[in-house]
This record gives C-alpha cells, sequence and structure tokens, in this order.
C-alpha cells in the first residue's frame, strides 16, 4: 500500500500542491517567519536547558565519542576495546574535538568538554523541527504549525537532542535530507541530500537500509536522480574517509571490521539480545495506553508523507532483526512516527474547524493534546524516569573529586567505569587505577590486591557493601544512587605512590579484561 504513493519521489501525492480551500505554500513569507520562529525558541528553550542536565544515558556517548575527541587533543582517556579493535570511525569524535576544546577552554575541569559538544548537538537537532515545518508547509500553514510544534515537544525527541550518539546526529541529517529528495528536487537539492544521507550513514551506518529506501524513492521514477545524488554522497564519504586516513587508519577499516566483530563473533550480544517483538513492547511500554492516539494520527497521516512512513518502517524492521537492541536505535522511525501523526493531526484541526462553534478552538485543542500527552509521557514509565536521571548520581560523584585539592589517585573497586561520565572528570590529571574481581591477575584476592596497592590512591570509589573489604584508614565521605545501586567515595589523607599499582592503571586493565 506504501510502495505506489511512496515511489513517486514525493512526500504527499498533494505535496506539489495547496489543499483545496488552504493557502498554498509556494515560499516563505514574512507571515510564516513569525510562528516558526516562535515554535524554533521553544525548541531551542527546552533542548539547551536539556544539555546542562549531566545525565548520561548511554555509555557510549561519553567512551566513544567525547573520550576519542579528548584524546585527540593530547590527553589521557579509557579507551574501550572497539577503538582498540578498531571498530569505530574518526568522523564523529573529529567534528566534536573542536566542541571539547572550546568547552574545556570556556570551563576547564571536565564539565565545559562535556556540555559544549551538547549545546552544539542540541543545535543540530533544530534541522527536525524547521523540516517539520517545511514538510507540512507542502500542505498547509496549519500543516507546518503543528508539525514543526509536535518535532518541538515531543518528550523522545527532546530527551535524545542533545547527547553525543550516532543516532540521534545521523536523524538531523536524515530528516532534512528528505526535504530535500522530495517533491521534484533540483540537482542541487539532489546533491546536498546525497551529502547528508552518506553523513548519516559514516555517523550510524545501521540506517542504511532507510536511507536506501530513501535514495530509492527519490529515483524510482526519475534515475537520472542517481547522478547528482550519489556524486553528492561520494563526495561527503571521501571527506570521511580523509579523515580517517589523518587518524592513520585504512579508510572505513572500521565499518568492516564492527561488522565483522558484531556479526560475525557476536560482540554485540554480549551487552544482551533481545527478541524481534522487543521494540513494539518498547512501544508500548513507553506510550501505554496513549499509543491509540499517535496510531491513530499516523494512520490519518500516511496520506500525506508514504516515503517517511516506509523508511520508518524499514528502519523498525531493520533492527527489529537485530539481536542486541536499544531504545535509540530506532530513534530514526520515532521522528518520523512523529512528523506522519503530526500531519495526521493537522487533518483533524482542518475538520474541527469545518464546524463554526469548534473554529476558534481547533489549533489550541489539537497544540495542547500534543503538549499533554507528550509531558504525561514523559514520566509515566519506569525506562523514561530512568532516562531522565540516568547518569546524575555519578555527574555528582565525579564532580566532587574532581574538585578535590587533595585527591592523588583514584581507584575504581569492582564497579563498572562505564556508569562514570570520563576519565578527566573523575581524576583529571591523577592516576585513574581500576581493581576488578574479572581482572585474570586479582586471582579472586581482589580484598588482597587492594591493601597491596593502597599507597597509589587516596580515594576509592566503591559500592556500600563493599566497604568491609576497603583499608580500615578509608572513610565514606559522598554516597549516592549509580546504576541500579548507590556507589560511594572513600577517603584517605597523605599522598600517594603511583608505583604501587602500575599494572592497575584503568587502560591495562581493560585490555586484559577485553573491554
Amino acid at each position: 500500500m506504501l510502495l505506489p504513493d511512496a515511489i513517486d519521489g514525493t512526500l504527499t501525492a498533494a505535496g506539489a500542491r495547496p489543499a483545496p480551500g488552504r493557502e498554498g505554500v509556494a515560499g516563505l513569507s514574512i507571515r510564516r517567519v513569525h510562528p516558526l520562529a516562535v515554535v524554533l525558541v521553544l525548541a531551542l528553550t527546552v533542548r539547551l536547558a536539556l544539555a546542562f542536565w549531566p545525565t548520561v544515558m548511554y555509555p557510549d556517548e561519553v567512551f566513544q565519542y567525547l573520550e576519542p575527541a579528548w584524546r585527540m587533543l593530547g590527553h589521557d582517556s579509557i579507551v574501550t576495546w572497539e577503538w582498540r579493535e578498531g571498530i569505530r570511525g574518526w568522523f564523529l569524535p573529529t567534528l566534536l574535538a573542536g566542541p571539547v576544546a572550546l568547552g574545556d577552554w570556556i570551563a576547564p575541569g571536565g564539565a565545559g568538554a562535556f556540555v559544549v559538544p551538547r549545546l552544539v548537538a542540541a543545535l543540530l537537532s533544530l534541522s527536525i523541527v524547521v523540516s517539520a515545518w517545511f514538510i507540512g508547509a507542502r500542505i498547509s500553514r496549519t500543516h507546518a504549525i503543528i508539525t514543526a510544534f509536535a518535532a518541538a515537544i515531543w518528550f523522545e525527541l527532546i530527551l535524545l537532542a542533545p547527547h553525543t550518539l550516532g543516532e540521534p546526529l545521523a536523524t538531523a541529517l536524515i530528516v532534512p535530507a528528505a526535504l530535500l529528495l522530495t517533491n521534484g528536487p533540483s540537482q542541487q537539492r539532489l546533491v546536498i541530500g546525497g551529502a547528508l544521507l552518506a553523513t548519516a550513514f559514516v555517523c550510524r551506518f545501521q540506517y542504511a537500509p532507510a536511507i536506501a529506501v530513501l535514495a530509492l524513492g527519490t529515483c524510482w521514477t526519475a534515475w537520472r536522480n542517481l547522478i547528482p545524488l550519489v556524486a553528492g554522497g561520494l563526495l561527503a564519504l571521501l571527506f570521511a574517509g580523509v579523515i580517517d586516513i589523518a587518524h592513520g587508519a585504512v579508510p572505513f577499516g572500521w565499518l568492516i571490521g564492527n561488522i565483522a566483530q558484531n556479526l560475525y563473533h557476536d560482540r554485540a550480544a554480549d551487552f544482551g539480545v533481545s527478541p524481534p517483538s522487543a521494540y513494539l513492547v518498547n512501544f508500548l511500554v513507553v506510550w501505554s495506553a496513549a499509543i491509540v492516539l499517535p496510531l491513530a494520527a499516523i494512520w490519518r497521516g500516511r496520506r500525506h508523507a508514504p516515503l517517511l512512513l516506509a523508511v520508518a518502517l524499514v528502519n523498525l524492521v531493520f533492527h527489529s532483526l537485530i539481536a542486541h537492541k536499544e531504545y535509540r536505535f530506532i530513534f530514526l522511525s520515532v521522528v518520523l512516527f512523529t512528523i506522519v501523526a503530526a500531519l495526521g493531526s493537522a487533518d483533524w484541526v482542518q475538520a474541527l474547524r469545518a464546524r463554526r462553534a469548534w473554529r476558534p478552538f481547533a489549533l489550541p485543542i489539537v497544540a495542547g493534546g500534543w503538549v499533554l500527552v507528550s509531558a504525561l509521557l514523559a514520566g509515566a514509565s519506569e525506562p523514561m524516569r530512568d532516562y531522565w536521571t540516568r547518569g546524575i548520581g555519578a555527574a555528582r560523584l565525579a564532580a566532587e573529586l574532581r574538585s578535590d585539592p587533595e585527591l592523588c589517585g583514584l581507584a575504581l573497586y569492582d564497579i563498572r567505569f562505564q556508569l562514570f561520565p570520563g576519565r578527566d572528570r573523575l581524576a583529571g590529571a591523577s592516576p585513574l587505577y581500576a581493581l576488578q574481581a574479572a581482572d585474570p591477575v586479582a586471582q579472586g584476592r581482589l580484598p588482597a590486591l587492594l591493601r597491596a596497592t593502597r599507597p597509589a590512591f587516596n580515594r576509592i570509589l566503591a559500592r556500600p557493601d563493599a566497604a568491609g573489604e576497603l583499608p580500615a584508614d578509608f572513610s565514606p565521605r559522598s554516597c549516592t544512587r549509580v546504576g541500579n545501586a548507590d556507589a560511594c567515595i572513600y577517603a584517605r589523607s597523605g599522598s600517594c605512590d603511583a608505583s604501587a599499582a602500575a599494572p592497575f592503571v584503568i587502560n591495562d586493565v581493560l585490555v586484559r579484561l577485553g573491554h
């Protein structure tokens, strides 16, 4: 049902002409600037505020992107197995290195290098809001306002906007590419759209099937579009390849290594596996009974954007077939579903306006419905409440450690490093050690090993239930929730002798653990 409407390369069958009886949208008029500006100010306000909210939803945003960017600037950082195996590309860390350096210059001590890249990511996410406006504007002014407004305030789009992850960054490129590549694209728009899609592929190559569907819809009835589309894509890929070369890596060798590690060696399964139905269950959990409303709106809006809906569904199905699942993986689908649903809800506005008594209230009712449902669902489920607060406790402990003038060495005692916001924010210039029960060197004698290495550090991060294993001169200071349980700082007075724990510098331990 989707394919006949999608393959003509338009977002909507009526995309090239205004809806009957409604205002056309051939261009951007002064009257349209005002509502779009208001929506953008609203979107920017909530996103920038969240950029300062010290959550870390997923360790990847720190250890796969910010830590390598920090390392590029000549600093010490934690090196994970993905980087040792060469399955991560240098494109995103290189682009983030500038914001990281700027942040460290503005606010030295780790916080600035963390916040400024998030501010940049939040600003880039506005491309989704702007694109949503113009996608809706192909139908009517009402569709433009409602679609942009929904993209600005929907809780899932706000939640991921400031996080330095491949999924939201790739989505911020794919949605404007969809705008450019549909509705009779010019040669220039095809080149730019192709470059955006290729860049999105580099950010999140698992979006390749979705990107392919969008490219197919662009070229299905006009194969001449393929030449400028591919030309733009090759230019972007060339740029990404040059970045790899500049770092001494084989261009796109990370892509081959990633597929080999996760497909043939099944490394991703180490982080958990889920059945194909898991994402559908996620939607039911996150949206609960309110899922009826977006589904009805999507059903109504499908005629306006069949290609976008096809891209969203293909992306959802593809990721459902991958054993390791995380909700962020389908962020592109969530965004496109939101846009299609918003288009459908704008039809409801027009239906209400057809009734004289409802005409003044139609737009406020539907817009208010989006706000109400978004606000309710943002904290209705346990997963969502966890997402809004994940990492705050770790950030609090990190800030206390980083500002501690007596810190000369820090040990993580049988606690996962992934729970904390990066090496520099934890220990600064002080050595960082990891004492882990799974370390082959520990050989089941972790408490004894801790006593032997204690001269190397005067601060320990550990769980409260491990307090009995710590040396007697370490006393508890601050405790807070980190992950699924509390974590505490334990401190002793005195100096540090780094030679006492030389084999337990964190990166050496990670090599032995394969982490």
